[in-house]
């Protein structure tokens, strides 16, 4: 399985960034899809998660800023990340899994992409 995550970069806080991240899994359509971040010193934490049907689940430090969706014919999720804040500076990950809870934990998930890194100045 191969997860490559993208679109990371520097912006200053307010601004907006999306992150694509695209799977190689057949099983795309009905994968549970997450993003997590891993800030420096930090644990790596939960952002947001995307499975069939249009269910979503986000960290409560992005609800309202952040959106999580996906293009299954593109086999690409997406992070659109709008508000920036300099909290939000982290190493980017997509991971994968099957099933259909959207699992909040890094342990639960047995794929993962390489990370993106998003760095916000104030």
């Amino acid at each position: 399985v191969q997860l490559q995550a993208s679109g990371g970069g520097l912006v200053q806080a307010g601004d907006s960034l999306r992150l694509s991240c695209a799977s190689s899994r057949r099983t795309f359509s009905s994968d549970i899809m997450s993003w997590f971040r891993q800030a420096p010193g930090k644990e790596r934490e939960f952002v947001a998660a995307t499975k069939d049907r249009g269910v979503k689940a986000y960290a409560d430090s992005v609800k309202g800023r952040f959106t999580v969706f996906r293009d299954d014919v593109k086999s690409t999720m997406y992070l659109q990340m709008n508000s920036l804040k300099r909290e939000d500076t982290a190493i980017y990950y997509c991971a994968t899994r099957e099933g259909s809870i959207l699992y909040k934990t890094p342990e639960s998930y047995p794929w993962w992409g390489q990370g993106t890194l998003v760095t916000v100045s104030s």
